[in-house]
């Protein structure tokens, strides 16, 4: 069984495109290998800057002989129903089976496929392969057709068994395949020629080429944290710059320069954005001062002055380019401490948000009036989030986020503190984009919290509002990670607040000034007027600036009822996103659904708590057999209660009991009342699931003692209001109709 060897080797390969150009590498070759009968042990692909290396083990030999049989027509059909089927399976009569079938004679073509020689397929396959390559850009060299990401030098392609290797033979657009390739592009340019993989991979290696990328990434991260530690620092962790250093370079030698002392005052993140993002460089940070001082920077050769020459150069252009920041950095500084952030502010309101929800400036303002009415709820102080909330978007007129874009928010925290603003203002304006994905930390601080949920409280009702709502996998507005942010914030800070009543307001106010504004005078909806006003007010003002705007009756429940169908759609998605963020930590479906359907479904850290208690009794053999039992209970009430064509709510007696495992439900049902309602009422669901599942036991016993439906009608009836307390008691905790089982 040969094993097969490919190499591609080109100029230079972005490094953004390298580690899925390999799995591409790796895919079509391989399916086209099955697809044409060739079946193999294992595969791995490799790629460099300048090389796609492809290595498959244990194909065989030739792919199998195949014999196809197909059913035709009946053998006195009609002549030219008969040449069809001929000339279908390039048979001719002759070569065609007749047999008896319960539906009669029939003809059957029988043909046979020879095997092929896997050199044959693997030629088809490879030039395929390289003729259509979704690179995600490419080009055409020269006089050739063929598109690559940059020109194609020559094509190593053999099989090797083990009495020696042989050239697979292809041309690709004049490319003649061969068993040679090159080393490096400075230490060893000559080629030579391979046996194997193991043969290719040590003579590489001795002609200054790493083929392995995570060999190159871990040699890289090596010499650089040693480097680093000679000299008392450490390098700041950089796993996506590493990742493409490694791409850049097939033979890394690592280099550490100085920065220059004029330039160590900088904000830390500033020199270490703009070492990454123009240069490439790793920061390299004194960790007793915190301070970036010098930078790691990744050589493709080895030179006689060990770098010297290559490290003068980068210090030379690195300091043309810190000379930017540095002067982005003090003309901001000087602003700030000039003017404060309200010049920044003014300046935002000649930049669109969105051409139907305003411009930033106009962001900002429903930014402030809902931080100011929700810091109370979280325990922040409502002048404060105003003030944070209103300066947090500052920066983004400022030069050096102009030229960082990602730096936003965290120099707002440093042009805060510039600005002689609180740390707690100034932390908002770094925290309230967080989180912005499933791993990143949320803000905790009561006016970073504030001010977090009401930026996404506000992108959310308003894009709402509009109807730009995510489709499908389309999400340009990031709306499903800002809900998943405002889930996060609530739940993880276990803060209780009634987000209907934020939609209310909001959404309230989108939809009448959209619809109604040629009515108004140009005043904001919601005014100065509404700051001391809580959120439960708000929402009834909100309604009656509608009614306020105009004194047609339609207009006006046309927007209260559009309002209201947008919160509830909200509140759907908000239900959908939390689904997955508890799908991620294990609670099933079902137990959430069982939670949504109770009253105040709009509490989400309420909702996640009821629904983790819910989680966990279900784990428990008593919480899963109540289940059972609770299910049959309802369904022998629900049948009663539609046969007889009346509801049985009615409070059972314990004196009409017969026996004692009936007069147990009823003393079993009065501990758990006396445990469920308190508990239910601090909110301690885990208690309350528990008192809950207590009912486990007795509520077996009952069934198998009792028979519901009696004989004597008021035993009967008495045993059904028995059932329909159980039934109330139970979904007191949570709607055990939604659990599956």
């Amino acid at each position: 069984m040969p094993d097969l060897l490919i190499e591609l080797f080109s100029e230079e390969i972005p490094a953004r495109m390298q580690e899925l150009a390999a799995d591409d590498l790796k895919r079509l070759v391989t399916n086209g290998l099955v697809d044409a009968g060739i079946t193999y042990a294992s595969a791995a692909a490799f790629v460099t800057p300048r090389r796609l290396c492809l290595t498959v083990e244990g194909a065989l030999d030739a792919s199998p002989a195949l014999t196809e049989e197909r059913k035709g027509p009946r053998a006195d059909a009609p002549e030219k129903a008969i040449e069809g089927f001929l000339r279908s399976t390039g048979l001719t009569r002759d070569a065609l089976e007749e047999r008896e079938t319960p539906k009669g004679t029939l003809l059957f073509a029988t043909t046979r496929k020879p095997g092929r020689p896997v050199a044959d397929i693997v030629a088809e396959v490879l030039d395929h392969t390289i003729r259509t390559f979704p690179w995600p850009k490419s080009m055409r060299w020269g006089s050739g057709s063929l598109k690559w990401v940059r020109p194609l030098h020559s094509i190593l392609c053999i099989l090797v068994r083990e009495d020696g290797s042989e050239i697979v033979p292809l041309t690709v657009d004049g490319i003649v395949s061969g068993n040679t390739t090159r080393g490096h592009r400075f230490h060893a340019p000559d080629t030579f020629s391979v046996n194997n993989f193991d043969d290719y991979a040590a003579k590489l290696k001795k002609a200054h080429v790493i083929l392995d990328a995570a060999e190159r990434s871990d040699t890289i991260w090596h010499d650089a944290t040693n480097m680093a530690f000679a000299n008392g620092l450490e390098v700041v962790e950089d796993a996506g710059l590493l990742a493409e250093v490694a791409g850049l370079v097939e033979w890394p030698v690592v280099l550490m320069g100085r920065i220059g002392a004029d330039f160590l005052a900088l904000p830390p993140e500033v020199l270490q954005t703009s070492m990454r993002e123009h240069q490439k460089f790793f920061s390299v940070r004194n960790p007793k001062s915190g301070r970036i001082e010098r930078f790691i920077t990744v050589a493709n050769r080895e030179t006689a002055d060990n770098g010297a020459t290559i490290l003068a150069g980068n210090e030379k252009v690195l300091s043309a380019r810190l000379s930017d920041a540095k002067f982005f950095w003090e003309n901001d500084l000087r602003v700030v401490q000039g003017q404060g952030m309200e010049a920044w502010v003014e300046n935002l309101g000649n930049v669109t948000f969105h051409n139907k929800l305003g411009t930033q400036a106009d962001l900002i303002d429903r930014m402030a009036t809902l931080a100011r009415e929700i810091a109370p709820m979280v325990g922040a102080d409502p002048d404060e989030a105003e003030q944070a909330a209103r300066v947090a978007k500052a920066d983004l007129s400022s030069e050096m986020v102009y030229e960082f874009p990602e730096l936003q928010g965290l120099m707002g925290s440093y042009y805060a503190r510039a600005a002689s603003l609180s740390d707690a203002v100034a932390a908002a304006a770094k925290e309230h984009y967080a989180p912005l994905g499933p791993t990143d930390a949320v803000p905790t601080a009561p006016v970073s919290v504030a001010v977090a949920l009401a930026e996404k409280i506000d992108k959310l009702t308003g894009f709402w509002a509009i109807d730009e709502k995510p489709t499908g996998s389309k999400d340009p507005f990031a709306l499903r990670r800002a809900a998943l942010g405002v889930i996060r914030i609530l739940v993880e800070n276990d803060l209780s607040l009634r987000i209907t009543l934020v939609f209310a307001a909001l959404i309230g106010q989108k939809i009448a000034y959209l619809g109604l504004k040629e009515k108004f005078d140009g005043t904001a909806l919601l005014g100065r007027d509404l700051n001391e006003t809580g959120m439960s007010e708000i929402s009834e003002l909100v309604f009656q600036a509608i009614r306020n705007a105009t004194r047609d009756a339609e207009l006006q429940a046309g927007f209260q009822e559009a309002a209201f169908a947008k919160i509830d759609d909200l509140l759907t998605f908000f239900h959908d996103r939390l689904k997955v963020y508890l799908r991620d930590q294990g609670i099933r479906h079902d137990v959430i659904d069982a939670c949504i359907a109770m009253p105040n479904n709009d509490d989400l850290s309420l909702l996640v708590k009821r629904a983790r208690a819910l989680s966990e009794t279900l784990k428990t053999d008593d919480g899963e057999n109540l289940i059972q039992a609770f299910k049959r209970a309802n369904n022998i009430l629900t049948q009663a209660e539609e046969a007889d064509g009346v509801e049985y709510s009615y409070g059972p007696d314990p004196k009409f009991a017969e026996n004692d495992a009936e007069r147990g439900l009823f003393t079993a049902l009065d501990a758990a009342e006396a445990k469920i309602n308190p508990a239910m009422k601090a909110q301690d669901f885990a208690t309350a699931m528990s008192a809950m599942a207590d009912l486990r036991s007795p509520l077996d016993a009952f069934f198998d003692a009792v028979q519901i439906n009696a004989d004597n009608a008021m035993i009967r009836r008495n045993r059904l209001n028995l059932l329909s307390h159980i039934r109330q008691l139970c979904t007191s905790v949570a709607d055990l109709t939604k659990i599956d089982g």
